[in-house]
């Protein structure tokens, strides 16, 4: 039954269409930036960056270093706005078109229909982050050649900078473990927006909440005398994924943001299925 229950889930999300928003303009996104890479000077720029540090750009010019540079800034400004637009549904949109309350009515738990909406998502997630991540060095791919992976980028929440040159084998393989890391770190947010779901409120007061805390921790985490305190904010765990391409790779560092973020998502859907069991919905 449970398996079931997490498949008719599954299908409610798939007959959802603002579930495949985030899919079009990531897409549409990646499409317009392999555009402006190819007919615009970024070329020269990256040879410039390259040149600078005494590489040779035709040995780093590839589809896994275009197809980073495509998937990182969607990750730290895309990503949390779809996640949330998710999150912020499960619960509060049922509520508002009236079929929780038929769900109720049936011999279920609200425990056991919110960790089943939970499952739900936290799979609908690791689609979106896989077939983004697939996407942008397929894409990549049908213009760039298949060398190696230069890493230097900025990561738009935390400010983090990552510098890293890798064979192709190695950096496919970097890759790959980045967006588990990914699809394990957006659990925090989907259990954010799910927990602001179970309460009573609009599902787009869900989805501003939770992306209200992602951007208070992104400025908090900015303010120079806070530095510090950085790791206290979510937006900073966020960007463990982009730790993967350092070298060494701090592999302690990387767990234990994990199990920050696994704690965070763990005491918000607690948190949430507490507010859940105390409301009034059948009435």
């Amino acid at each position: 039954m449970f398996a079931a229950q997490l498949k008719n889930e599954l299908w409610k999300l798939a007959a959802k269409k603002r579930t495949y928003i985030g899919f079009v303009v990531f897409v549409t996104a990646q499409v317009l930036m392999l555009l402006m890479f190819r007919h615009t000077r970024w070329q020269n720029d990256f040879e410039r960056l390259l040149g600078l540090n005494g590489y040779l750009a035709a040995d780093y010019l590839s589809a896994l270093t275009v197809g980073l540079i495509m998937l990182a800034p969607q990750l730290g400004l895309l990503l949390p706005l779809y996640v949330a637009l998710i999150g912020g549904d499960m619960i509060a949109k049922e509520a508002e078109d009236g079929t929780l309350r038929m769900i109720l009515s049936r011999p279920i738990s609200r425990f056991r229909l919110l960790v089943v909406k939970w499952l739900a998502g936290i799979v609908f997630t690791a689609v979106l982050v896989v077939a983004l991540g697939t996407i942008s060095v397929v894409f990549a791919r049908l213009t760039f050649p298949w060398k190696g992976l230069f890493v230097f980028m900025q990561d738009p929440l935390s400010g983090n900078r990552t510098f890293g040159l890798f064979e192709p084998g190695e950096g496919l393989a970097l890759y790959a473990v980045s967006q588990i890391f990914v699809a394990i770190n957006t659990t925090a947010l989907l259990s954010l927006a799910l927990m602001f779901s179970c309460f009573n409120m609009k599902p787009a007061t869900a989805t501003i909440l939770t992306l209200s805390c992602v951007f208070v921790s992104t400025v908090l985490e900015h303010i120079p005398f806070f530095e510090r305190y950085q790791r206290w904010f979510i937006t900073y765990h966020l960007a463990s994924w982009t730790w993967v391409f350092q070298k060494p790779t701090s592999w302690p560092q990387i767990m234990q943001s994990e199990i920050v973020l696994a704690a965070v998502a763990v005491s918000a859907f607690l948190v949430g299925a507490a507010g859940f069991h105390s409301r009034d919905i059948k009435s």
